[in-house]
């Protein structure tokens, strides 16, 4: 079966899997429609169709599944619980294909990946392959092509990162889940005054996933959130080679305003945390970035004395 239009918001797993997804579902002859960048329009959206409960990230992943559900044929939502006893995810990823299920008549391409439970990223894959009436082997080949793609593309995503290190100018990272960090209405406009003032920015899921999330130890022995073991262990890396820490979340993320918190009082590399909610205006927070990097100015002018 072929010419079938595969959707996938540009939201949570999107950071984390959007490439290999689309790559996939485009070996396999599909054509992929990707909602665009978040704009203000997806945002209230997604805030009319979710609850006050919800995060703010949450609530713009049901913004982009709104702006699909009338232009393709299926949409993809996998359901994310653990990669191991030890690397939960949040909620969320657990319960966004029930979510999304429940408040939408759309046609839901999932998988699941629970480590717990033996299913893991390509028997998910070759699930969604064998739903859509597709081949085995070209769901392996298009899969393992599609998986190399992304592999490299990382990789060389992550190198940059390293190299940015070397940078003569201040050095910010920026802590915080890469569907947040990347998202055109969340994180962008941070980035963006962060560059305006010729920072380099450092982002902390472009490193080594392994590595960072095995020295999340050093701040806390008993973390389980997998995609926040790998932030914070990306501070034990780099700590020396930075200026500055901006901590980034949305309200009300649980596992952020856990976590970070933490942190918060164990680290001694200047840091700032910011929370993004659907109220807030962009100039309150560009004043408190700007402050933070004349402080840590300062703070530098004092150290070479």
């Amino acid at each position: 079966m072929k010419n079938i239009k595969i959707g996938i918001p540009r939201s949570l797993y999107f950071y984390y899997y959007g490439n290999l997804l689309k790559n996939f579902f485009e070996n396999l002859g599909c054509e992929v429609v990707i909602s665009p960048k978040t704009n203000k329009e997806i945002m209230e959206n997604g805030i009319k169709y979710s609850y006050s409960e919800m995060c703010m990230s949450l609530k713009n992943f049901i913004g982009h599944v709104f702006y699909l559900k009338d232009k393709v044929d299926y949409i993809v939502i996998p359901r994310i619980d653990n990669y191991g006893l030890n690397d939960q995810t949040c909620t969320n990823f657990l319960a966004i294909y029930d979510i999304i299920n429940n408040m939408f008549d759309i046609n839901i391409l999932n998988y699941n990946i629970d480590y717990q439970k033996h299913e893991d990223e390509i028997k998910g894959f070759i699930k969604m392959g064998v739903d859509l009436k597709f081949n085995y082997t070209d769901i392996i080949n298009a899969y393992n092509k599609a998986k190399i793609e992304d592999m490299n593309l990382k990789d060389r995503l992550i190198r940059e990162n390293n190299y940015k290190l070397n940078s003569s100018n201040l050095k910010i990272l920026v802590v915080s889940h890469p569907y947040n960090t990347y998202d055109e209405y969340i994180g962008r406009p941070i980035i963006k005054v962060l560059e305006d003032n010729d920072i380099t920015v450092i982002y902390s899921d472009l490193f080594n996933s392994n590595k960072t999330n095995k020295l999340s130890r050093k701040l806390s022995k008993n973390l389980y959130f997998k995609f926040n073991k790998e932030s914070i262990g990306s501070i034990e890396l780099v700590k020396d080679k930075i200026d500055g820490i901006i901590f980034l979340s949305t309200f009300p993320c649980g596992p952020d305003s856990l976590v970070n918190e933490l942190v918060l009082r164990k680290i001694k590399v200047p840091s700032i945390n910011i929370i993004i909610d659907e109220m807030d205006s962009l100039a309150g927070i560009e004043t408190r970035i700007e402050s933070f990097i004349d402080i840590i100015k300062e703070r530098n002018k004092t150290c070479e004395k």
